[in-house]
This record gives C-alpha cells, structure tokens and sequence, in this order.
C-alpha cells in the first residue's frame, strides 16, 4: 500500500527535481504530464502532474484570486541557512511572515511552503 498527494504544476519535471534537491529524495518516475518524487523510506509519494491554465496561488490569500489548496512544512534545524538553500534551489520569500520560527517561501511554481524552526 502506497499514499500520497498529487501537485499540479505547469511544468511538473522540474518543479519535481526542485523537491528532490530540496528534500534529497529521489526521483521514482517521470513521463509524460507526470513526475512522481519517492520518500527514501516507506510507500509516499509526492505526484507533480501537469495542469494547463495553471495559476499560482496567492499568499496570503486575497479574495477574488487563486487561494493555497495546501502547502507543505518541513521542520529544519538551521532556519536561516535551509532558507538561504531553498532560494539557491529557485525559491523565492514570500513578503507576509506570520511567525518569527517559520518562513513562507515560494517554489519554483508559486505554491507556497513553510520551513519550521525545530525549537524542540
């Protein structure tokens, strides 16, 4: 048994290697309009599928414009440089900040994703 979620994306190979370099997880398939990204460990998969008309999502979210769906949260040790890694990955931070031990960043394609301090 396998789960996962499935991410559309304009261009879904590359939005798929920008998480793999990100997370270090592999690549576990890629084909047509599909790229799916394989946890090292266990059955989950993350789908990037491609979605013609796609439209990035806004943050935060305003009335009347394409609203996050979903975002991911990784926990990192070292905020400022998982952050300085991201962008030289190709994403991009967002100018609303919520809290001082998380950062809202952008991928490549416009979703936002959060990278959690671990005050633990």
């Amino acid at each position: 048994m396998w789960w996962g979620t499935a991410i559309e994306a304009p261009d879904p190979g590359a939005l798929a290697r920008f998480y793999s370099e990100l997370l270090g997880w592999p690549i576990g398939h890629e084909g047509p309009g599909t790229t799916v990204l394989a946890a090292p460990e266990g059955s989950i998969y993350v789908v990037f599928q491609q979605a013609t008309g796609y439209q990035a999502p806004v943050w935060p979210p305003v009335d009347g414009q394409q609203r996050p769906m979903m975002h991911f949260d990784f926990q990192v040790a070292d905020l400022d440089s998982a952050v300085a890694e991201a962008v030289a990955l190709g994403a991009s931070i967002a100018t609303h900040q919520p809290q001082d031990n998380i950062r809202v960043l952008f991928d490549p394609a416009g979703h936002p994703f959060c990278l959690c301090r671990d005050d633990g």
